[in-house]
């Protein structure tokens, strides 16, 4: 499935869900993609992030791809008395190529678990999935974190619209980019 980006009425390609903690919202995206991994092709990528264990914002998290037995692990292992953390920047980089791959060759749709500080600060990390998808037509669904949202504006102005993490939001976006309309 492809959007028309002449089509006003379809809606926007990319959907940004937030108004919940990061973990609520990972878990709405993950919950899409397993409601709609058997009928939908499906490329990009969810972030699992451990219960415990390092700082409170740099629990050992990974992005996983979807369909694919790919990881990414996103922080630098500081060992357990560490009380920050340090980004992996070459593993987003990596994981952005993967999905700009899974995307060449076909897909209805690109989840990128998020877009947060190597994006805003740095144009890096997996911006080169989202143009990818933009350049290829086909809808995206993400989230941002609140304190990147100036820089988000910025980068994806006019294609983006926000919804709550609530998977009849989700499910609304999606009607309305598959069908046109929403139920």
């Amino acid at each position: 499935m492809r959007y028309d980006d002449n089509e006003s009425q379809v809606g926007k390609p990319i959907a940004v869900v937030q108004g919940s903690s990061s973990a609520i919202v990972q878990n709405c995206l993950t919950s899409f993609v397993e409601r709609h991994k058997a009928t939908i092709r499906i490329v990009g990528l969810l972030e699992s992030t451990a219960e415990s264990g390092g700082a409170p914002d740099c629990r050992p998290s990974r992005l996983r791809s979807i369909g694919s037995p790919h990881e990414f692990p996103l922080f630098q292992d500081l060992g357990q008395g560490a009380i920050s953390c340090s980004l992996l920047p070459q593993s987003l980089i990596e994981a952005a190529e993967l999905v700009r791959l899974q995307i060449r060759h076909g897909c209805d749709l690109v989840v990128l678990s998020k877009y947060g500080k190597l994006e805003a600060e740095c144009a890096s990390g997996l911006v080169p999935a989202f143009v990818a998808a933009l350049e290829a037509h086909v809808p995206v669904l993400t989230s941002v974190s609140s304190r990147f949202l100036s820089a988000w504006d910025e980068f994806a102005t006019p294609y983006f619209q926000l919804l709550q993490a609530e998977h009849s939001d989700l499910e609304c976006w999606w009607q309305n980019m598959y069908r046109g309309t929403c139920n």
